[in-house]
């Protein structure tokens, strides 16, 4: 994503694996542009994608000092914590469901 002058704001590195689950590896926001909406639009440009892909299941992994709130306003669920990684803190595993778009006819 970029800005009105053109300048990388933020990013995403993700893809459907295997199992035609969507699979978030990084979402990036700079730190000037975070908390207005930059990473929501990402997510949610991520998620539509993924739907007319015919996926079903999203899911990523961040540490708790980090974004973990993001992912539960966009609806993700916990499914794992791994407590002390990296030290004194956590790393925090997400899943969502993801609905499938019916075709158009």
């Amino acid at each position: 994503m970029k800005d009105n002058n053109d300048k990388v704001v933020g990013g995403v590195l993700a893809g459907i694996n295997y199992w035609n689950t969507l699979e978030i590896k990084i979402l990036w926001v700079e730190e000037n542009f975070r908390k207005q909406g930059v990473g929501s639009t990402l997510l949610v440009h991520l998620e539509n994608e993924a739907k007319k892909r015919g996926t079903s299941m999203a899911m990523v992994d961040t540490f708790g000092f980090n974004v973990e709130g993001f992912y539960l306003k966009h609806n993700y669920e916990v499914i794992g914590e791994l407590q002390g990684f990296p030290k004194n803190h956590k790393r925090v595993y997400f899943s969502k469901k993801i609905i499938k778009v019916k075709a158009q006819t």
